[in-house]
């Protein structure tokens, strides 16, 4: 599936990919995703999506995002857009498939392997580009989360499927404990 001499990009769906894992009750250790992948061939770009929400005081992903700016990954943001549904609820819409679109197709040239990190279908048309380019393309995602998280045309037209369920012990690292029950560990062993 990897050649150690190939030259690897690694392009992530930032929402995609957490709404997997999370679906798979797991958190990924991004330092331990970047080496896997430097491990597997030569990595020469790993480029992570996000849209952000620039009116909030505190955004939960920022931290994330900036970790992930210090240790090796192209961020890639915008912001993210809020407005209101016919039912009244709040939304935000932050898509970045354009962008990330963009990105592969400018170093598709440099490239001889493509790790997709997303199972949206829409990138279907983006993965037959790059292998008629001769890029290969292998997507991350899963299918044993209810209802799968990859679309079909875009498992089908990969050259590999990777489960993000097997990478599980490579990259993943538990959920995060709540504060109440690290509280009642400590209370139960003091």
């Amino acid at each position: 599936m990897f050649y150690k001499d190939e030259r690897l990009a690694l392009f992530i769906d930032g929402s995609n990919l957490y709404a997997a894992a999370k679906a798979l009750g797991f958190d990924i250790d991004y330092k331990l995703l970047r080496q896997e992948f430097m491990r597997r061939g030569k990595l020469l770009r790993a480029f992570y999506y996000t849209a952000l929400l620039e009116n909030d005081e505190y955004s939960p992903i920022r931290p994330l995002v900036d970790w992930l700016h210090y240790n090796g990954f192209t961020m890639v943001t915008k912001p993210a857009k809020e407005y209101t549904d016919s039912q009244g609820r709040r939304k935000v819409k932050g898509n970045m498939d354009i962008e990330l679109t963009v990105d592969a197709m400018e170093l598709a040239p440099r490239v001889d392997h493509i790790v997709l990190f997303s199972g949206d279908g829409d990138f279907r048309p983006l993965v037959e580009s790059l292998q008629r380019q001769g890029v290969r393309v292998s997507v991350v995602s899963t299918i044993r989360s209810q209802p799968p998280m990859i679309a079909d045309e875009l498992r089908r037209q990969a050259d590999n499927f990777i489960e993000l369920d097997d990478l599980r012990d490579v990259i993943g690292r538990p959920p995060r404990e709540t504060q109440n029950e690290r509280e009642r560990e400590t209370a139960s062993n003091g």
